[in-house]
């Protein structure tokens, strides 16, 4: 079996994991920037310890163009957030207020407990 045999190439921008709908940059970004382990990983979604590892190699096998995939995915989402909060401001102040107040509230538990 190919390393490239685990992923359904869609797009240039959209690589999956074969059989599955998540994207490579999902396992990626826990990995690089979430700095989990792939045990870790794996509890979280219906995949094999051999395709997150699969996932993982492919990355180191094509770190160049995989950091380009990973690079314009976060500015992608950076985008996608801005534009949301431009078209709904209300919707997002109520959003940070809300969990401002559930922080506050469990910051308020941990002191009781202690």
């Amino acid at each position: 079996m190919q390393l490239e045999d685990y992923f359904d190439f869609l797009a240039p921008d959209d690589i999956r994991i074969k059989g599955h709908r998540i994207g490579i940059e999902t396992i990626l970004y826990q990995y690089i920037h979430q700095r989990r382990m792939p045990e870790e990983i794996v509890q979280d979604y219906d995949l094999t310890l051999e395709e997150i590892y699969a996932t993982i190699l492919y990355y180191l096998h094509n770190k160049e163009a995989v950091g380009k995939y990973l690079t314009d995915w976060l500015e992608y989402g950076r985008r996608s957030r801005e534009e949301s909060m431009k078209r709904n401001p209300e919707f997002y102040e109520k959003l940070r207020r809300l969990r401002a107040e559930g922080e506050a509230k469990l910051r308020a538990a941990e002191k009781t407990d202690a």
